[in-house]
């Protein structure tokens, strides 16, 4: 073997000639394997002396392009010769089948970055990074380049990022019983015995791949015999090896010359065309999960997680983030906290639905109105629209009162409550997860200069105060005037929603006359409800069509804005598009009280409301699987078509990955967005639709798992990132939760009849006086909140053109219509009455008072949950005691141990001399 070693020494040169065409290497790893080894050493060694070595993206580097052969790096130790049948493990590794690929590169040899790319790949060779190029079977332009991070460097990075690793299994501290207590515990536990299972918790017999529960601490090379290292393989798992490689790559030159560096910037310009980590193979397995176990944390996913099977199951976050990372992991659990906590909602809120049901009966409104057959109504539109009789609205006051009756001011108060639980023991929950997930001193790394900053402002520079730095540097006047401007725009497309608001009054205008001279009986006769009901199907697809302008609107207006770094320009994109898609989607949830049915406004507005979050759930949901699903089921179907039935089953990971569609251009912010719009119309409106909760429960539980099988599944697994909380988000989930109080107030103070009931009971019905208000205190209420209007007072344009004789058998002289109003033989026709200002008076008073009466409520909540619950307060600290004990003793340890040895020499030395 030494006669070999010698051997490659002397012919080195000629050797790596030849390692890239990959011939000699396969006859020195069949015969030698130890001495490739060597050569590889010897190879490292010239790299790191600066030789440089020839261009990778030349045709001759590939030995059969578009077929199964790989291409070598001088970094790696394996063989070229590829076996014809892959293994699962191979598709993961190397075509040594041991070294781990723990990132993937894409690039066409038709890109005219070659330059670029080539210096790149050296300076990853430069940081330590083994490589390995495969050209893709189903396209010979295509290469994959495949990168594995070898032990020292994934140690030195570890270091550096301050990954926090396990060094000592925990020694959970169990607070002393009295004996009573413990025997009522074993009674209790052996009483849970005879119950069944909890069906929601996740089946035990299921394979746990989790680590232990250990102490953890910033990996250190120096202390790494403190660290617990059984394999070193699987000391960092694939996420942390992904995430330490990206940061290596986000840090490597391209070129000469200052900030040119970077992953994402190659990716921008076209050197590379995709860039992302494998997933652990497939989800799939013919066997059993509870016979056989899961075969990977991908599989065990599908079948605990995104499987269908398991929708009423709780989710596997700790899985979840140990595969996706915990910026994926925050916000599953962000989500399933919030379907957790519609629970109660949607419960209290079918509560008031039932109680709308049960007491319809005896409801004296609708009782009124189903027998007023004798009170003529004026029309509701201008000539076309005929005299209506005030029961013909019989059906539309029941449905009335189903969701405007006594309870719902109470719900719109416990909602707005609910809010304000829902933030605070969500902050609780998170900081459980950052504890359990070691992010409690995580700080976000400061991010990089943005290279559209850095080109536009490229002249100007001063000294970052954090790194010391030099950095392009933009004017104080400058920034302000780009953001003066880009408000300006926002105001404008405000603007734009508020003329689309005027246009949907016109429509509505419009059709109601159309409506009511209509040809069918049946539309004819329901003019007002088919008004409204096509009113808001034309306003959802106005809807739709403007968020696809304000898409490209938010964009242009946040690059005009020249954000300094990634996490500024998230943030100003994801505010204007949150700002932009809210007012647009509630532009139209306001009613006008002369337009309303005569049983009241509340129904259109409960029309709106429930049309709209029915059809938008549906599009988003299809949008969301429905659209990945049929691209990837487009690309299996072309992919069989040239290459056979079973072709894609033998594709290697990195293939299959690749044919998958990558995660959202802006990462999680279309899934944040649909559910924070969706938090807004279950708290803004819900006095209007108490179903609201409900209907959301529902959508959510389906989405949480379509979002699942979406990653899972359709996906290429996305880069695992940290993060502490769900950002930007939560600040605009608690403007929600303000703007939620302010406006139930307004719609059951002015949209719904609860005010002008209340004054009536209290003030002018048969009660006045006694204090009380029950359904027999609103005998009269109808005929009170009715005005009377002489037909003969009619404006020309807007006279109808029935005299109504064919319905009532003679010409109408009066009608009636809702408003507080003298009738016209009054000394001032057609006046406010004193009961119009009594009843303005209440609705101003119950605003007033709701509000403060809220926010004191919401205020007190929040002052008295805590942040931190108090058993993890003293979870932290028992365990930085126990930390630094642990530090402390292993310190002492090796000190005792360098003395001992220290000892042993000086024996051994005095020993040597007589």
């Amino acid at each position: 073997m030494l006669t070999v070693f010698h051997i490659c020494s002397v012919f080195a040169n000629m050797v790596t000639f030849y390692f890239n065409s990959g011939v000699i290497l396969s006859i020195l790893s069949s015969a030698f394997p130890a001495a490739v080894k060597d050569v590889n050493v010897l190879l490292e060694r010239e790299r790191s002396e600066g030789i440089s070595s020839p261009s990778r993206d030349d045709d001759s580097t590939l030995q059969n392009p578009g077929t199964n052969s790989s291409i070598l790096d001088d970094n790696t130790k394996t063989d070229s010769a590829l076996p014809e049948g892959r293994s699962k493990s191979s598709s993961l590794c190397f075509s040594d089948g041991k070294s781990r690929i723990d990132y993937i590169l894409v690039y066409r040899k038709s890109s005219s970055q070659s330059e670029k790319r080539e210096i790149f790949e050296r300076n990853i060779r430069a940081e330590g990074l083994y490589m390995e190029k495969e050209a893709s079977l189903t396209n010979s332009d295509v290469i994959f380049l495949k990168l594995h991070a070898p032990w020292d460097v994934l140690c030195r990075y570890a270091e550096l990022m301050n990954i926090r690793m396990p060094f000592r299994r925990k020694i959970f501290y169990l607070h002393r019983r009295h004996k009573f207590m413990s025997r009522m515990e074993k009674r209790i536990n052996k009483f849970r015995g005879w119950l069944p299972r909890k069906p929601m918790k996740l089946n035990d017999t299921l394979p746990d791949l989790e680590e232990n529960e250990s102490f953890t601490a910033p990996f250190s090379r120096s202390r790494i015999h403190h660290f617990i290292i059984h394999n070193k393989d699987t000391f960092f798992n694939n996420a942390t090896r992904s995430r330490i490689v990206h940061h290596i790559l986000q840090r490597v030159k391209y070129e000469e010359g200052k900030n040119k560096m970077g992953l994402n910037r190659l990716l921008s310009n076209n050197s590379y065309e995709a860039a992302f980590p494998l997933h652990e193979g497939s989800y799939h397995s013919k066997n059993s999960i509870r016979t056989h176990g899961a075969e990977n944390h991908r599989h065990l996913l599908y079948e605990c997680w995104a499987w269908w099977g398991v929708w009423y199951k709780y989710q596997p976050l700790d899985l979840i983030r140990r595969y996706f990372g915990e910026k994926i992991g925050l916000y599953f659990a962000w989500l399933g906290w919030y379907t957790g906590m519609l629970f109660p909602a949607a419960l209290v809120g079918l509560l008031v639905f039932l109680y709308g049901v049960f007491t319809l009966e005896h409801c004296q409104v609708s009782k009124e109105i189903c027998q007023a057959t004798d009170i003529i109504m004026c029309p509701i539109c201008d000539q076309y629209c005929p005299y209506l009789r005030l029961s013909d609205s019989c059906i539309y006051a029941k449905v009335t009162h189903l969701f405007d009756n006594g309870a719902t001011v109470f719900f719109a108060v416990f909602m707005a409550v609910w809010a304000t639980v829902f933030l605070e023991f969500w902050k609780r929950r998170r900081a459980v997860l950052a504890y359990d997930w070691d992010l409690i001193d995580w700080e976000e790394e400061e991010d990089e200069v943005r290279p559209q900053f850095e080109a536009k402002y490229s002249k100007k520079e001063r000294m970052n105060p954090i790194s010391g730095k030099p950095e392009p540097y933009q004017a104080f006047t400058d920034k302000y005037s780009r953001l003066i401007v880009s408000t300006s725009g926002i105001f404008f497309m405000i603007l734009v929603v508020i003329a689309a608001v005027f246009g949907i009054v016109i429509y509505r205008v419009i059709t109601v006359s159309t409506f009511a001279a209509f040809g069918w009986a049946l539309i004819r006769n329901n003019s007002q409800v088919a008004t409204t009901g096509t009113a808001v199907c034309i306003n959802f697809c106005i809807i739709m069509l403007l968020n696809v302008l304000y898409e490209k609107v938010a964009l242009l207006l946040t690059n005009l804005e020249q954000p300094r770094t990634e996490s500024e320009w998230e943030n100003s994109f994801t505010l204007k598009m949150f700002l932009f898609q809210f007012v647009n989607l509630n532009k139209r949830h306001t009613t006008d009280k002369h337009s309303c049915h005569p049983s009241g406004c509340l129904i259109d507005l409960c029309m709106q409301m429930g049309i709209i979050m029915v059809l938008k759930q549906t599009w988003n949901n299809f949008m969301e699987l429905g659209y990945p699903l049929i691209q990837n089921w487009w690309t299996r179907r072309r992919l069989r078509r040239e290459h056979g039935q079973n072709a894609k089953a033998s594709f290697p990971q990195w293939e299959r990955d690749y044919h998958l569609q990558p995660m959202n251009a802006y990462g999680l912010f279309d899934e944040y967005l649909e559910m924070i719009l969706q938090f807004g119309f279950t708290t803004i409106f819900v006095a209007a639709f108490p179903l609201a909760p409900l209907l959301a429960l529902l959508n959510n539980i389906i989405e949480i798992r379509l979002d699942a099988y979406k990653f899972v599944t359709q996906w290429r697994r996305p880069l695992p990132s940290q993060a502490k909380d769900i950002g930007i988000w939560y600040g605009i989930l608690e403007g929600i939760g303000i703007l939620s109080v302010i406006t139930n107030a307004f719609v059951i103070a002015v949209t719904s009849d609860f005010i002008p009931r209340l004054v009536y009971a209290y003030k002018y019905g048969p009660c006045a006086g006694q204090g009380r208000a029950g359904e027999g205190c609103m005998m009269g209420y109808v005929n009170a909140s009715l005005s009377v209007f002489r037909v003969s007072d009619f404006e020309r344009r807007s006279q109808p053109r029935t005299n109504g004789s064919e319905l009532f058998g003679e010409a109408v002289k009066y009608c009636r219509y809702r408003d507080y109003r003298e009738p016209p033989d009054s000394a001032e026709p057609y006046s406010y009455t004193l009961q119009f200002w009594h009843v303005l008076a209440a609705r101003l008073a119950f605003i007033i008072v709701f509000e403060h009466m809220v926010f004191a409520i919401k205020t007190l909540i929040a002052y008295l949950i805590p942040d931190l619950p108090k058993d993890l307060r003293d979870r932290m600290r028992r365990e930085k005691y126990l930390i630094q004990e642990m530090m402390y003793e292993a310190e002492l340890e090796r000190l005792q141990k360098e003395k001992n040895e220290k000892k042993k020499k000086d024996r051994a030395h005095h020993k040597e001399w007589p």
